[in-house]
């Protein structure tokens, strides 16, 4: 598809696409919104010059552990209230380079794996062909690979995978191959995803057997194991890391389950002797300048943490991969 023909400059179109401004409305009224934008449809998105779309995957039913992460979207969406407009620390602005919208939720089947899995990729295959930099709010992490079906479809892409778990195994449950565990599996199996540019960080926690790991090994995976990241230091990971996947294309994925539980409690599988949130704050920012064509959060589970603390780390985090896109695409854009 296509982009349609654009008779507006790019700064009336940022203009269009702001956050509304907690000085205009206050941050805790109004209609919530990923990061307070405009909302579209996906047809209006492709319609306007969009550059980048967030849009919310309200599933869990693929988790094997505590539910929950379904409504992961609308928590992240109630808490990115409180993200402003500039990045204190890199100074981006991430509504100065590209024109953004909230595109709404996939419409998911909540009682359908892989009916959930198809409809993922009808809502983001033609934004894909349309142009646009996509960014998901999870849901429990098997979303992440209808996501990476998309992006690798014209070639694999690689992938920065921060996470407690490693999220490769074959199966669960006596031969069940689709569930939060299995995603990179499939999209390696599925050739959209390259395991030789794709590093996994923070990975920790007990093991079902001694070779858990191999398969991701064998195919080339690059797995930094948390007490690595303690042992070299983020600035060491953050340098490996962006050796792994080079100057090629590559997504990002953010599992929350990657903070400790100590800082965002509020998902299915926590696993203790994680990132603080100020740690994982410094990870993605060192990431700058890499190629990077999407990103999700993912797993973030609002009934587990009533607090609402889970849920914001998660839309902080969201507001940390956008600004990184937001880069990624003006370098791109030239």
């Amino acid at each position: 598809m296509t982009r349609p023909a654009d008779d507006t400059t790019r700064a009336e179109r940022l203009a269009r696409f702001q956050p509304l401004s907690g000085m205009a409305m206050p941050r805790f009224a109004g209609l919530a919104s990923l990061m307070r934008l405009p909302v579209l449809t996906p047809a209006a998105a492709m319609a306007e010059p969009i550059d980048i779309g967030l849009f919310g995957i309200p599933f869990d039913s693929a988790t094997t552990n505590r539910p929950g992460a379904r409504l992961g979207p609308r928590g992240v969406r109630e808490q990115s209230a409180l993200m402003r407009l500039v990045n204190h620390a890199t100074g981006v602005c991430p509504y100065e380079l590209c024109a953004c919208a909230d595109l709404g939720d996939v419409p998911v089947n909540p009682v359908d794996v892989a009916d959930t899995l198809s409809r993922i990729e009808t809502f983001t295959a033609p934004l894909h062909a349309a142009g646009l930099t996509l960014l998901a709010i999870g849901g429990d992490h098997l979303v992440t690979y209808p996501l990476l079906r998309t992006l690798g479809r014209d070639g694999p892409v690689g992938l920065i995978h921060i996470d407690a778990h490693s999220d490769t195994t074959d199966s669960y449950f006596g031969g069940a191959k689709l569930t939060h565990g299995t995603p990179f599996r499939r999209a390696i199996e599925d050739g959209v995803l390259d395991p030789r540019r794709m590093v996994q960080i923070g990975i920790r926690g007990t093991l079902y057997a001694r070779d858990e790991r191999q398969w991701a090994l064998d195919q080339g995976i690059r797995i930094i194991e948390m007490e690595r990241v303690i042992a070299e230091g983020l600035p060491a990971v953050a340098t490996e890391a962006r050796a792994v996947v080079g100057s090629n294309p590559t997504y990002l994925t953010f599992d929350i389950d990657s903070i400790d539980p100590a800082f965002a409690p509020g998902t299915g599988t926590p696993e203790i002797g994680g990132f603080t949130s100020r740690e994982a704050l410094f990870l993605v920012r060192a990431l700058r300048g890499l190629d990077l064509v999407g990103a999700d959060v993912v797993e973030v589970a609002p009934p587990l943490d009533p607090s609402g603390t889970t849920a914001l780390v998660g839309a902080t985090f969201a507001f940390e991969l956008l600004c990184l896109l937001a880069e990624a695409r003006a370098r791109r854009r030239g």
